[in-house]
């Protein structure tokens, strides 16, 4: 189950990644620092894919749903307040807004869901427990 949930993080994670750049290329990137934005969120996303794929620590994981989270913020952002002077209503430019939002949402339930299944450290015995046991 590890290892689905893994793979399912980082393909939802490349995906989100993907999307960044095809609207990047698509005309973002003239946007000022919308568009730079834009580009670095799709090369993150697609450098922890890639090491979550590889098997890194928990803490990729970790990594993938800050960047998952911090688009998703963006995003909410950019709907309502505007971000950087940026503003855009709904779910435009359509389908990718959407499934951006849907892969980063999935990143981030994947993520808190490995967060909760994950194994627990067991506490160390301390040395008087040990001794007191073994009389």
């Amino acid at each position: 189950m590890n290892l689905f949930l893994r793979i399912t993080t980082a393909v939802c994670l490349a995906f989100s990644g993907f999307l960044h750049a095809q609207l990047y290329v698509g005309g973002y990137r003239v946007i000022p620092v919308i568009g730079p934005a834009f580009l670095v969120q799709a090369a993150a996303a697609w450098a922890v894919a890639l090491l979550l794929l590889a098997g890194g620590p928990f803490l990729l994981r970790l990594a993938a749903a800050a960047l998952a989270a911090g688009a998703l913020a963006g995003f909410a952002l950019s709907r309502t307040t505007g971000l950087f002077g940026f503003a855009e209503r709904g779910f435009q430019p359509a389908p990718q807004a959407l499934l951006s939002v849907l892969a980063e949402v999935a990143v981030v339930a994947l993520v808190g869901f490995a967060w909760f299944r994950r194994p627990r450290a067991r506490p160390r015995a301390r040395a008087e427990d040990v001794s007191a046991t073994s009389r």
